[in-house]
């Protein structure tokens, strides 16, 4: 492992980055031109000692050795692009990943950067199976958790029908609404990546498990989905309605999904009180009807 060379190429990548690209305040006394080393590290979700280490190239007595994990964490919080990325690995000594897509693909950085200036509506980049790759605190707060960070479980697409827990997110009279536009677009993802083992598997094991997919893949319905209407069910704000807006990226692998509401809504509303679900657990609305607090109410609380 080429620590030195491993550090040199962080700290130049780290120079290049200005902090409104990713988010953070340019502050008035900020000596570097880049990011500081604290910055990249909780962008990575890293300490700032560890990160340091690596700048440092380590030493003899204490040699960082980054997993695979951590090196792809630093390259999203560093913007690479695929080469940049590529590079890394093998300063590292570490394999490429062999998946350009998946839960531990590369978020391509043109969407890595406008999912950074979506601070004030929950936003996330997925791929074309559905896997969540980077969300926002807002996405997280609105839509939770995926249960599954590897394999076929990581895609919503595939949790919708095996798992009935996946469509509680959802009111039941939606559902067939949301098994077309999710074997439709599949259907697109499919003939994109032509013979992908990934996806003929997946397709495979839904047609065995889901008479429903089966019936649905059989149609051959193909729509990208760009643009939906949705109603999310959340556990405290009832029933939130809003726009779900795609970019796709060039090679249609990934994409940035949005979500807005009609300025003046009671969506927007729902919106602007995630935030305050995300930080506090709103015990002083207990009781009420869900969804029933005024954004007047919300700023009381704060």
């Amino acid at each position: 492992m080429n620590l030195p060379e491993l550090g040199a190429f962080l700290r130049t990548r780290r120079d290049r980055i200005r902090p409104a690209e990713v988010g953070l305040p340019q502050g008035p006394r900020r000596r570097v031109p880049g990011l500081r080393r604290e910055e990249v590290a909780q962008l990575a979700g890293l300490s700032a000692d560890y990160y340091t280490e690596l700048e440092r190239g380590g030493s003899a007595k204490n040699a960082v050795q980054p997993s695979a994990q951590t090196l792809a964490a630093l390259a999203r919080a560093l913007r690479l692009n695929g080469d940049e990325r590529d590079h890394l690995f093998h300063l590292a000594e570490r394999p490429i990943p062999p998946s350009a897509h998946g839960p531990s693909a590369h978020v391509q950085p043109a969407l890595l950067g406008l999912l950074d200036r979506l601070s004030n509506t929950p936003a996330r980049v997925i791929t074309d199976l559905h896997e969540t790759l980077v969300e926002n605190d807002l996405a997280l707060t609105l839509l939770g958790r995926s249960p599954a960070q590897r394999g076929p479980a990581a895609s919503l697409v595939y949790r919708w029908f095996t798992d009935p827990r996946a469509r509680e997110i959802y009111p039941a009279e939606d559902h067939p609404h949301h098994s077309r536009v999710f074997v439709a677009d599949l259907q697109a993802a499919a003939a994109r990546r032509g013979r992908d083992a990934e996806v003929t598997k997946m397709v495979a094991v839904l047609r065995r498990h889901s008479e429903e997919f089966a019936a649905l893949w059989d149609t051959h319905d193909v729509a990208v989905r760009r643009m939906d209407h949705k109603r999310i069910v959340h556990p405290m704000l009832g029933v939130i309605e809003l726009d779900c807006h795609n970019l796709l990226s060039e090679d249609g692998r990934q994409r940035l999904l949005w979500f807005t509401a009609p300025p003046g809504s009671r969506g927007a509303e729902q919106l602007e009180l995630l935030s305050v679900v995300g930080t506090q657990e709103l015990s002083a609305t207990e009781g009420m009807a869900p969804g029933r607090l005024s954004a007047t109410e919300s700023g009381a609380q704060r």
